[in-house]
């Protein structure tokens, strides 16, 4: 890249996949706290205790309904439990980082640390401090911290005794665990993120044909009140200090029509417009999007809104856009009973035969990575943050000690020249956090023998292991990307 700035190469972790410690320094649970580990390219389950005592499951996001609570089941292992123990090893796995160079980490802080019941039940100061000594460790790297508020880690509290993100009372609970991060770590922490991948219950709906019409009323509810919590801190985050950047981060969803049929081309703009931009806009432009009401009428679904809530999601627009980057999709209305069908991060679609895909099927896709950067540059005209891009592959720790993984070397690499040819073209993007850049609990399966980092975790998908660390080949060949700033790849 032929830009003086500083680029923030680096990595990205979250608490709830790697801290481990999840009933250890005044942490109450978190929903995934009692997920299972799927087998295969299935997606885990949450459990629950009913009523009459019955036990039940549901998918990745959903909730609890009322009268219901978690519950963890004799015999099953809940790898999030332990993860990597990076609560306990976080000295140790931020000095790996700083041997491969990193500039900066995106992590993220555990809303149940800070606040394990609620604002009016007091800050966990044990919590507070936790994080601190991370900052610090990470200040003394001359590491930049990139932190999300948010990461797939709800308090079970919030979803027992208030109903979740459907409730409004969410909005004031989020806000004031916001600014006590903004205040405590003022001196630490310059980037934040407020809600990752705020737009991943919008993918998992269209997953589900026929979602009933509560479920999918809820989900709408419940991004407009997420919308309204992260402008509530993007406008505490600059009164508290007016240096703090504070982005939005979306899954990405990149929609390629399998023909070019003008259906099929429409039908993937509308499937950008559904999944992504229709979030985007909302938190980037602070309004919702020209056509959010005819997919309201589409979807038969209605958005609660109040007096007031239209100007706070204006004036607390985010400063920059982040975004996962995985794969892409391709999307058909043809009906072919012999057409073969593909996904990744919660999206499917039809198989493109340009593309090869990973273990676990995700499309590897390193050019759509390149389109999305030009048409999110050109859409918003804001600084642009790749926090999430890796491949999650089975990896062998070999008796030396070693791990060969040409595959996430050349997946990486890949990706990586198509985001340089994007910057060199003009396009703003200020960092790039590879995902998993220590092995971690996989969200979508609770796996992890899906492995992403550069670093091996000795652990297995049954809790067995020493949590040893080892350099893998890619730690050492992403060390070189980083030294010369992209420019040697190979």
């Amino acid at each position: 890249m032929k830009d003086e700035r500083v680029f923030l190469w680096g990595g990205g972790i979250s608490a709830a996949q790697c801290e481990g410690a999840w009933n250890e320094g005044g942490k109450s649970p978190v929903a995934v706290d009692f997920a299972n580990v799927a087998q295969d390219r299935s997606i885990r389950r949450h459990s629950y205790v009913d009523k009459d005592g019955t036990i039940g499951y549901f998918p990745m996001f959903g909730t609890v309904e009322p009268g219901q609570k978690y519950v963890l089941e004799d015999g099953v292992y809940y790898s999030n439990h332990r993860g990597i123990d990076f609560y306990h090893h976080y000295k140790e796995d931020i000095a790996l980082f700083a041997e491969m160079g990193f500039k900066s980490l995106n992590l993220s802080i555990s809303w149940a640390r800070i606040y394990p019941y609620g604002y009016r039940n007091g800050v966990n100061q044990e919590g507070v401090e936790y994080y601190r000594s991370v900052l610090e460790e990470l200040k003394a790297h001359n590491i930049e911290p990139i932190v999300t508020l948010y990461k797939y880690d709800m308090p079970v509290y919030y979803e027992e005794t208030l109903g979740g993100w459907e409730n409004r009372a969410l909005i004031e609970e989020f806000a004031e665990f916001a600014k006590v991060c903004f205040t405590e770590y003022k001196d630490l922490v310059h980037y934040w993120i407020t809600f990752n991948e705020i737009n991943v219950i919008l993918m998992m709906a269209q997953l589900i044909p026929h979602m009933p019409l509560a479920k999918l009323q809820a989900t709408y509810q419940t991004i407009h009140h997420q919308a309204l919590a992260s402008a509530r801190a993007v406008k505490t985050a600059h009164e508290i200090n007016p240096d703090n950047k504070v982005g939005c981060m979306i899954a990405s969803h990149v929609a390629y029509p399998y023909t070019c049929d003008p259906e099929d081309v429409l039908n993937a703009q509308e499937k950008m417009m559904d999944v992504f931009y229709y979030s985007a806009d909302l938190m980037i432009r602070g309004s919702y999007p020209y056509y959010a009401k005819s997919i309201w009428k589409k979807k038969n679904v209605t958005v609660h809104m109040e007096a007031g809530d239209a100007a706070l999601l204006k004036e607390g627009k985010a400063d920059y856009l982040a975004f996962s980057y995985y794969s892409s999709n391709t999307f058909t209305t043809h009906t072919d009973e012999n057409l073969e069908t593909s996904g990744g991060n919660f999206s499917r679609g039809a198989k493109n035969p340009y593309i090869k895909a990973s273990e676990w099927g995700w499309p590897m896709d390193p050019k759509g990575l390149k389109w999305l950067l030009h048409d999110l540059n050109q859409r918003y005209e804001v600084p642009l943050l790749i926090v999430e891009n890796g491949l999650g592959a089975r990896d062998t720790l070999e008796e030396d000690g070693s791990v060969h993984d040409p595959y996430r070397i050349e997946y990486a690499r890949e990706h990586i020249r198509m985001m340089m040819e994007a910057v060199d073209e003009g396009v703003n993007l200020f960092g790039y956090t590879a995902w998993g850049c220590i092995d971690l609990i996989a969200a979508s399966t609770g796996q992890i023998s899906k492995r992403y980092g550069f670093i091996y975790v000795d652990l297995d998908d049954e809790g067995n292991g020493t949590l040893k660390r080892y350099r893998k080949d890619s730690f050492y060949w992403y060390k070189k990307v980083i030294e010369t700033n992209g420019q040697e790849l190979d």
